[in-house]
């Protein structure tokens, strides 16, 4: 199959540069600096226990794509999907498959509305990685996982398995989920709470690490997600409060999310489907989520 990575950032990049190193048909979608230093000298992924360089890599911008993929993984940030879809209606046909990788739940549905015959499936990843420098993906951690599946059992297509066969045979944990809405709102679980947390408070992991009031707010909200998702009439197999600290826990006291990041370098952020779209969904469904709504407050 043809896949096309719109986005080669820590996600698109990880996700493409495995597939394409296990010889699958892969174009990455980059631009400025990054999208030069990939035409010139390759993409180079460094991890832990492992270090390559893809060369050549078959990279270009997203107006001057003009092939046929049968899967398309968007890796961009929430803020950024409304200038890709133009682009993706353009590019994808019936027979393709879209799989949004995004941290913000719910982005599968609301992008299917744009689409007629084209699947767009839901998805998330499990990875700690960044643009080191231009042409640089820098991982920061052994786990590689995409999580993907159709909202819908009548929209299941016999490729989606064959995409699952591909990432597993590219050293990545790929898993076509059975309840992607369940999957896709547990990685959300983590990674809105400690974005709103870490913003709310201005800390680092290593703060929300130590007992505390901090600490405290994190699982509070976390307890919030879990309350909403039980409203969407969506439960979790296990404690979601217990391992979403083990990942905290897990983490470089120094480690920041990319919505502190992005507000702190005053860039374009996540934060209206990180944080504020909670508090919308709180109304919606009728729940009572009060350290969102002060958070939210706050931050607006």
């Amino acid at each position: 199959m043809k896949y096309l990575i719109i986005g080669t950032g820590g996600t698109g990049g990880a996700i493409g540069a495995y597939l394409a190193k296990a010889s699958k048909d892969v174009t990455f979608i980059a631009r400025g600096k990054h999208l030069d230093a990939i035409k010139e000298k390759g993409l180079r992924i460094i991890r832990p226990n492992d270090e390559f360089t893809l060369f050549p890599a078959k990279a270009t911008d997203l107006e001057s794509y003009d092939e046929k993929p049968d899967v398309i993984f968007v890796c961009v940030k929430g803020y950024s999907l409304d200038s890709v879809i133009p682009h993706l209606k353009r590019i994808a046909d019936e027979k393709c498959v879209i799989i949004p990788i995004l941290n913000i739940f719910g982005t599968g549905a609301m992008m299917q509305t744009h689409f007629d015959n084209t699947l767009v499936t839901d998805g998330c990843i499990y990875v700690a990685a960044q643009i080191k420098e231009p042409g640089c993906i820098q991982m920061n951690g052994d786990i590689l996982r995409v999580i993907f599946g159709v909202r819908d059992k009548a929209d299941y297509r016999a490729c989606l398995k064959d995409i699952e066969n591909d990432l597993i045979e590219s050293g990545i944990e790929g898993i076509l989920s059975d309840n992607i809405k369940r999957d896709a709102l547990l990685k959300f679980s983590y990674v809105s709470p400690q974005g709103a947390c870490g913003l709310y408070y201005n800390v680092p992991a290593g703060k929300i690490q130590e007992p505390g009031k901090i600490r405290d707010c994190f699982i509070g909200l976390i307890r919030e997600i879990d309350a909403l998702a039980n409203a969407i009439d969506i439960h979790f197999e296990e404690d979601i409060v217990e391992r979403n600290l083990a990942i905290l826990d897990s983490l470089s006291p120094s480690a920041t999310t990319s919505l502190q990041r992005d507000i702190m370098a005053g860039r374009d952020s996540e934060i209206d489907g990180l944080i504020f779209e909670v508090v919308r969904l709180a109304d919606k469904y009728g729940v009572n989520l009060p350290l969102y709504t002060k958070i939210a407050k706050y931050l607006s």
